[in-house]
């Protein structure tokens, strides 16, 4: 879903202006950054549930490929399934839109960025699942600025796979990104082309885009 400006009203601080300054820098030097335990564990088990619940109840579709939901699905490309979030109907986890609201609100003051909205989804990549390289800006689709996405998985381990893979970025050719509880990877959409590499086993997400302006709802994952 789309939100817009109006709403960015924070109810509450989850960290102090040195913590977002920091990220901010590392972001800014290196085109993304990665904070561990950026939710708390009660926080991971409330979304977890939830995630866990509407794919129980077959609330997930298929995810597809394109800048509109309604474009191809190709299983040779992206494995995984996703379910779009919609604050007013999902006041259940009001608290993970307001950090989002208090990220959007830290970016605009210290970056300068004018980000004006948000889409968020949840994401599961079933065991034998992938999605190829990709960036997550469409050609007609230009507003989304930042990825974001909050892993949720539990007692993740290496040979599991289901890595984020980001190319060329601090001067690598690719650096591997593991998907672990409570992790947030935040990165610039137009500049770091990235995959999620096959997962043996179910790996959840919270995951989106923070926006310039009004978009219809797109199908990118990370």
């Amino acid at each position: 879903m789309y939100l817009r400006a109006p709403f960015l009203q924070i109810l509450e601080t989850f960290f102090s202006d040195e913590q977002w300054l920091s990220w901010i820098d590392k972001l800014a030097e290196d085109d993304f950054v990665v904070i561990d335990d950026f939710i708390s564990n009660e926080q991971l088990l409330q979304l977890r549930a939830f995630l866990l619940e509407k794919w129980q109840n077959d609330a997930f579709n298929h995810a597809k490929i394109g800048s509109n939901i309604n474009d191809t699905l190709a299983s040779d490309i992206r494995g995984d399934y996703t379910f779009w979030l919609n604050e007013k109907r999902d006041e259940q986890l009001n608290v993970f839109f307001n950090l989002i609201r208090e990220s959007i609100a830290n970016f605009n003051r210290y970056c300068f960025l004018s980000l004006a909205g948000f889409e968020f989804h949840l994401a599961h990549y079933p065991p034998n699942t992938f999605y190829k390289r990709h960036f997550d800006r469409f050609k007609d689709k230009s507003n989304r600025i930042l990825s974001f996405v909050i892993y949720l998985n539990e007692n993740w381990v290496d040979e599991q796979g289901g890595q984020l893979r980001m190319y060329n970025v601090k001067g690598q050719e690719h650096l591997d990104v593991e998907p672990i509880a409570k992790r947030v990877v935040i990165f610039k959409s137009d500049a770091v082309e990235h995959e999620v590499l096959p997962t043996t086993a179910s790996r959840y997400s919270f995951t989106g885009w923070l926006l310039y302006q009004p978009s219809t709802v797109g199908s990118v994952i990370v």
